[in-house]
């Protein structure tokens, strides 16, 4: 899968002891609009989808998080590789000292039934709504709202790939 881009802080010791977590992720665009997950407690945009578990496909992981987080069933035949953004940074967890995360982004459709979300208690605390935004009110809203505690690195990085979709013209 083709790198988009890398974040890399440099705020961390490069010796130290190193957390990954890959993740998958829901590129899902219609009509000029793309579905998007909108924590409404700290006002930001993300793409549905989450962590790879150990030993769970890219893809196994997409349609289960896509369908925990959005409500949203994926069409497994439509789903196509779109890009990889590849994150390092200081560690937030205590026994770790370098986070690394690749975060696989797949073009997909989705069945026009909604499902009960599944969300975790912290997707539940931020009351995760799935929205049809226009991709630059997602952008604006996560470079340009207080987002209280949120990893700002996070919500750049969703704002980026949104930025890319738009060059590249699919919401032309």
């Amino acid at each position: 899968m083709r790198l988009l881009f890398e974040m890399d802080l440099k705020n961390y010791d490069k010796n130290g002891k190193v957390f990954k977590r890959p993740s998958a992720r829901a590129i899902i665009i219609k009509n000029k609009k793309i579905y998007m997950v909108h924590s409404i407690l700290y006002d930001y945009y993300k793409f549905p989808g989450g962590g790879i578990e150990k030993d769970e496909s890219n893809i196994d992981a997409l349609i289960r998080e896509t369908a925990e987080e959005a409500g949203l069933t994926v069409i497994k035949d439509s789903i196509k590789e779109y890009g990889c953004v590849h994150r390092i940074q200081k560690s937030d967890h205590a026994d770790c000292d370098i986070f690394i995360q690749d975060n696989y982004y797949y073009f997909c459709e989705v069945e026009d039934n909604k499902i009960n979300q599944n969300l975790d208690d912290y997707e539940d605390y931020e009351k995760f709504t799935l929205e049809f935004v226009d991709p630059i009110v997602a952008i604006k809203a996560n470079r340009n709202k207080n987002h209280g505690p949120k990893d700002l690195v996070e919500l750049e990085r969703e704002a980026k790939v949104l930025e890319h979709l738009i060059k590249e013209g699919y919401f032309e």
